[in-house]
């Protein structure tokens, strides 16, 4: 099947250098504890390059969910602060993460069927280097940081507040230690290649405009990492 070209290869060597650079940094969390991120000048010094590179850079790690960037205070790992994040904190831990599962199958198939009415060719050459970055880190712990990246920019892409909000909330709940440490337990060589191969074909429906399509192999997906949590929770209790 047709793939778009990778972003990267479309751009001048120092700008792929610098936001390779630059992402390394990101990934593997080589920053202070705020998460937030040197200056423009300071990146463009330590990396021998010029401003220009490092704002490209910038532009497309925010574009794959990855930064975020705040006028006068600077540009920091991960998503912007959502009002959510008070609310998310307040029960988090009153949810188990079989009941974020549920949630989810409530609200992330919707989505898929959204983004696939919505999405622009530019959005689905975002998607699948999302999948193909998920997919490169293997059993990495940033294979979670682009997972989350990817459903996160299907549901943005959607383009419904209401239903992002509801994502948002969700995603906050599931983020804390605990949880990343119950879902990396949950994770196995033949686990990771399914969910690569479920994101694929979540993409494939949503660059054919298949709505429902889309749909059907998110909530595949979803209940394949409802089903995985569960056997690792149970053999955890016992």
């Amino acid at each position: 099947m047709y793939r778009d070209e990778p972003i990267e290869r479309q751009v001048l060597p120092e700008n792929l250098r610098v936001l390779q650079a630059i992402r390394q940094m990101v990934t593997d969390t080589l920053l202070p504890s705020d998460g937030r991120l040197p200056t423009e000048r300071r990146l463009a010094t330590d990396l021998g390059a010029g401003r220009r590179s490092v704002r490209y850079a910038l532009d497309q790690l925010e574009a794959e969910g990855l930064v975020w960037r705040k006028q006068g205070k600077g540009t920091f790992v991960g998503q912007p602060p959502d009002p959510t994040e008070k609310l998310a904190a307040e029960i988090a831990s009153e949810v188990d993460p079989l009941t974020a599962m549920e949630a989810r199958l409530c609200i992330e198939p919707a989505l898929a069927d959204l983004c696939a009415r919505r999405a622009t060719a530019d959005d689905v050459a975002l998607l699948r280097q999302l999948a193909d970055r998920t997919q490169a880190a293997g059993m990495g712990e940033a294979a979670e940081l682009w997972d989350g990246a990817l459903h996160r920019a299907i549901a943005r892409i959607a383009g419904n507040r209401v239903m992002l909000t509801a994502f948002t909330l969700i995603d906050e709940v599931r983020m804390g230690e605990e949880w990343r440490r119950k879902r990396h337990r949950a994770r196995t060589p033949g686990a990771r290649a399914a969910y690569d191969d479920q994101h694929v074909r979540i993409i494939d429906a949503i660059d054919a405009r298949d709505g429902a399509a889309a749909a059907e192999v998110m909530r595949e997906h979803l209940n394949a990492l409802m089903s995985n949590l569960q056997i690792s929770l149970d053999a955890e209790r016992r």
